[in-house]
């Protein structure tokens, strides 16, 4: 079971570093961000509905929860995809990679989790590292773009919502995931909704066939995979393997797009690395 699992999840966090190509791929279609998001979202909501009818007694007593991973998850999934879409690969998947950051802060605050002398040192590798990246102390007078503060808001609450999905252990991870799904279609409408922007239904077969199956086989088989896998692998172990997913990104960018990064950002990207590795050995 363990080969198993070690496989599956390298699969799924391949998946996921590749996800920027399907995403730039259905933008260049036609689709933009928020609508993208959206069809894509809803798509693999309703396919989830059969999970939520099973499920449904979970609703009443844990609405509260589901609708907090509904804004974290969601909202992390809608910030993701349009830095994706609109931003570098590389500097989008670093930035988002300070996850390890915001779930030892988040561990700390909201479960007690202890912060020892390793723990501080990767803090500090991460903060540093995202200083540099964004351009160290040139950041002070060019700011970061809305691309980078979508990269790490994409993080910080992708991490939040690790945190929401251990304080609910005892709800089905599948009714959680379906809740998230949920909270990025509605956020996504929602962001439509604000900026007054139409949604362009006159998309070729080409497209919207493209959307639906990255949602149903790709999407679904990375959400899944990764959820399954993790539940029968130590935490240390299947964190050292998710940084695939990190390390996919900046391989395939580089050789499909040519993108490159700069001195400071290469040390900036090394040091937000190495706290991802002392975060998953930490957990191990």
């Amino acid at each position: 079971m363990q080969t198993v699992a070690v496989s599956v999840l390298f699969a799924a966090s391949i998946l996921w570093g590749l996800s920027w190509l399907p995403l730039k791929y259905l933008n260049e279609l036609g689709f933009d961000g928020l609508p993208l998001t959206l069809f894509l979202y809803l798509s693999m909501f309703v396919m989830m509905l059969p999970v939520i009818w099973s499920q449904r007694q979970y609703i009443p007593t844990s609405w509260r929860m589901l609708l907090l991973i509904a804004l974290l998850g969601g909202g992390a999934q809608l910030a993701f995809n349009t830095a994706l879409i609109y931003g570098e690969v590389i500097r989008v998947m670093v930035l988002f990679y300070l996850v390890p950051l915001w779930g030892v802060l988040g561990g700390r605050i909201f479960l007690k989790e202890p912060i020892d002398r390793i723990r501080w040192l990767g803090m500090g590798l991460s903060i540093i590292g995202a200083f540099l990246i964004v351009g160290g102390m040139n950041a002070f007078i060019a700011p970061p773009s809305w691309i980078d503060g979508l990269a790490l808001l994409s993080g910080f609450l992708f991490a939040m919502n690790n945190i929401a999905f251990r304080l609910t252990q005892a709800v089905p991870v599948k009714i959680k995931l379906a809740s998230m799904f949920m909270g990025a279609f509605l956020l996504a409408s929602f962001g439509l909704a604000l900026q007054g922007q139409s949604v362009n239904l006159e998309l070729g077969w080409t497209a919207w066939t493209a959307l639906f199956a990255y949602g149903a086989i790709w999407m679904m088989i990375a959400n899944f995979g990764t959820q399954w896998a993790v539940t029968h692998l130590e935490a240390g172990r299947s964190s050292i393997i998710v940084i695939m997913e990190l390390v996919t990104a900046v391989i395939s960018a580089s050789l499909i797009l040519g993108e490159t990064m700069s001195s400071l950002e290469k040390v900036g990207g090394v040091m937000i690395l190495l706290a991802a590795f002392i975060e998953a050995r930490k957990a191990r």
